[in-house]
């Protein structure tokens, strides 16, 4: 195996069992089209490698800030401030932090690299698991996909992808050859308020949908993570499930339950979560969701 090929990776982790059939290694690749406003990955929107601090491991020494360039960050209320935009390497910054509260949001890897990586867990593939490659959007990172997918199906290694497929829809047909499952999101119909939230209009992800769902030869499933205050509501999913119904009544349509997780990770990339009423589901209002979705003809609905 030799290819050129570098990938930008923000995660991998290990014996998933939520991104596909069987144990998983999902490999998150860094890069967004989208900026919805409760993404579970902040981490992962920006394309390129970033300083990130890890405020529970800092011990506020304040040893970054004593060698720190000119414009490379603030020292404020006893914390740093990264300028995230400045121009030049932070590894003085990261080499200067005596705790590991200051690093990388992600590492280059070559194709080579991250085979050596999966390949560590391929005994627990065997017995139906893979490996899924999410984001951020992996699409972004078409090359580098396609090189580990094509290695992945030579070493015998079960694939999956998920996208949010706001991407060339040509990088998707591309990649179907050497997908054994792909995961989509459908978030939206009103292409407005998918703007509004999402920071793009839905258009070109209805229009991959039709296509995957009508040329798709592999298992596909279609995701809606469930949002308070945006798309969790009788009408939103009925309009989904029934755009679904009409493209393929037999696809999997599954309704994710919200994760209150997710502004955990917002102080570490600086940012500030969407403020608003956010709560997970119970099960009975989750059910309410599922019957809301079968309703309209789609006949396999998961919660």
């Amino acid at each position: 195996m030799t290819t050129s090929e570098q990938g930008c990776v923000f995660d991998i982790k290990r014996f998933a069992v939520h991104d596909g059939s069987g144990i998983r290694t999902t490999v998150f690749l860094k890069g967004c089209g989208m900026a919805c406003k409760w993404c579970q990955n902040p981490e992962g929107m920006r394309s390129d490698r970033q300083p990130v601090w890890m405020e529970h491991h800092c011990i506020h020494c304040g040893e970054c800030w004593k060698n720190a360039r000119e414009g490379q960050m603030e020292w404020n209320n006893h914390s740093p401030v990264i300028h995230r935009d400045w121009k030049g390497s932070f590894d003085n910054l990261i080499q200067a932090c005596p705790t590991g509260a200051l690093r990388m949001d992600s590492r280059t890897y070559t194709v080579e690299e991250l085979m050596t990586e999966l390949k560590k867990d391929q005994v627990f593939y065997r017995y139906g698991g893979g490996v899924t490659f999410s984001g951020g959007e992996p699409f972004l990172q078409k090359e580098f996909l396609l090189s580990c997918l094509k290695e992945c199906h030579q070493a015998g290694i079960s694939t999956a992808v998920e996208t949010a497929l706001h991407v060339d829809g040509d990088a998707v047909k591309e990649a179907l050859p050497y997908l054994d499952e792909i995961f989509a999101d459908c978030k939206h119909m009103d292409s407005s308020i998918h703007k509004a939230f999402t920071g793009v209009n839905n258009e070109l992800i209805l229009e991959n949908l039709r296509w995957l769902l009508k040329h798709a030869k592999i298992p596909v499933t279609i995701r809606t993570p469930l949002i308070p205050g945006y798309n969790a509501t009788p009408e939103v999913i009925a309009s989904i499930a029934g755009f679904l119904a009409e493209c393929s009544p037999t696809v999997h349509y599954e309704l994710l339950n919200y994760n209150e997780l997710a502004p955990a990770k917002y102080p570490m990339v600086e940012r500030d979560y969407e403020p608003g009423i956010r709560h997970r589901f119970n099960e009975a209002e989750m059910e309410s969701f599922k019957e809301i979705a079968l309703a309209q003809g789609l006949n396999n609905v998961t919660i």
